[in-house]
């Protein structure tokens, strides 16, 4: 297993310039217009994840410790324009990463989000979400939604699990530190249950590891089964890096494999149009068969 494990010396306590990021148009798949992320890089490890490569790559943990007095100045100066929009909690990195239980920063952010009244996304793998129930039914009840989006949406919070693959062999491959694909269900069943608007991200699908028909069809009726509200999908990803680090892991545990990867992505981050097209046409396909809504709206 590839080892990428934090210790306390790789944590890096930062003051930051600015921790709201305003998108130059709302995303059309999260319908976030903000984003904020108070940690750099992530302690789940998730070997397919883009932040070891490019400009987010780090083998630290990055600890933004004033992310809550800058989101206060920020979010003030756009709740008194009346520039309400969702704010997507995790775009970049786990918002509820293990490292949260002790500097709590996601919390802290919660709280001013709710006082400021701006709907979120929540986007996440961690159980640790749990924890915010109080401050996340505060924002869901109260939040102030975008005029357009009212009509369609009846909850301030909404809330997205990402899986790779309910296989929890697997995903103590490629995922090794984060919770387990049952732990995640649980816990959505959890926030289901407290009445939370909550979906699944079925993204990144691992080629010819999590991505059959088979595999497909599991995917939407345990969504269906939990009562999730919409489901995504989306195709794996790699940057130059990424390859190299997510190739070391295919010749370890599925070595067969490795020939098939190099022929679907050559050179390139994203896999051949063929392969994409034919994924996205299946998975849309067992979705309205079993009468699972893809996307939010």
């Amino acid at each position: 297993m590839l080892k990428l494990a934090y210790v306390s010396e790789l944590v890096e306590e930062v003051h930051a310039k600015t921790i709201l990021n305003r998108h130059k148009r709302r995303d059309p798949w999260f319908l976030d217009e903000y984003s904020i992320n108070p940690y750099g890089s992530c302690d789940f490890g998730c070997v397919y994840c883009y932040i070891h490569g490019g400009k987010y790559g780090s083998r630290k943990l990055v600890v933004k410790i004033n992310a809550p007095e800058l989101l206060i100045r920020e979010l003030s100066r756009l709740a008194r324009r009346g520039k309400y929009g969702i704010i997507a909690l995790g775009s970049a990195t786990e918002p509820w990463m293990h490292i949260d239980k002790r500097y709590q920063l996601t919390r802290k952010c919660l709280e001013i989000i709710a006082r400021f009244r701006f709907p979120i996304h929540c986007l996440t793998k961690s159980t640790l979400i749990l924890r915010d129930i109080d401050v996340l039914k505060d924002i869901d009840e109260n939040a102030i939604l975008p005029s357009d989006l009212k009509e369609k949406l009846n909850h301030g919070v909404l809330i997205t699990f990402s899986f790779s693959t309910l296989d929890k062999r697997i995903a103590k491959i490629f995922e090794p530190f984060a919770p387990s694909p049952d732990e995640r269900l649980n816990t959505i069943q959890r926030l289901k249950d407290e009445g939370f608007f909550v979906g699944i991200a079925f993204m990144p699908l691992l080629p010819y590891i999590s991505d059959s028909t088979h595999d497909l069809e599991a995917m939407v009726k345990t969504a269906r089964d939990i009562g999730v509200d919409y489901v995504f999908f989306g195709n794996l990803t790699l940057d130059m890096e990424g390859k190299k680090i997510f190739f070391r892991v295919l010749e370890r545990n599925f070595p067969s494999l490795v020939r098939k990867y190099e022929k679907l992505y050559g050179n390139k981050n994203l896999p051949i149009r063929t392969y994409v097209d034919s994924l996205y046409r299946r998975a849309y396909a067992i979705s309205r068969k079993h009468g699972v809504r893809i996307g939010i709206t």
